[in-house]
């Protein structure tokens, strides 16, 4: 599917961009503490940015594996976005929203799990 495909592209390049404003920019400007909580958004937002790439794959022969990636989106979006805000302000209670990406991203496995299943 070739949302998901130009989705997975710009979350990619975001990745790169943001891991090296974090290394680069954010270094010694917060505490450790923040930093390592950029990186882990960083590095959760491109496991799941290849994900869609997979989704992207799966969907010309299982169309039906699509909300997989719409829950996989919605994942970056609450926990690795939670995360970097939260890293940003330090603002504690953001860190309420990270669970529910989480969430996000095992629904999106599970589905991806069933999708599968019911093809064999």
């Amino acid at each position: 599917m070739k949302l998901f495909t130009i989705i997975a592209s710009m979350s990619a390049a975001l990745c790169v961009a943001l891991g090296a404003f974090g290394a680069h920019v954010l270094e010694g400007r917060i505490p450790e503490r923040y930093i390592d909580t950029w990186q882990k958004a960083v590095q959760y937002q491109m496991f799941h940015t290849i994900g869609l790439f997979l989704v992207a794959l799966l969907a010309t022969k299982w169309p039906q594996v699509t909300p997989a990636g719409w829950f996989m989106l919605a994942g970056i979006v609450l926990f690795s976005g939670s995360l970097y805000v939260l890293s940003l302000t330090q603002i504690k209670i953001l860190g309420a929203i990270t669970p529910f990406g989480g969430v996000s991203f095992i629904v999106a496995w599970l589905f991806l799990t069933y999708v599968a299943i019911k093809q064999m």
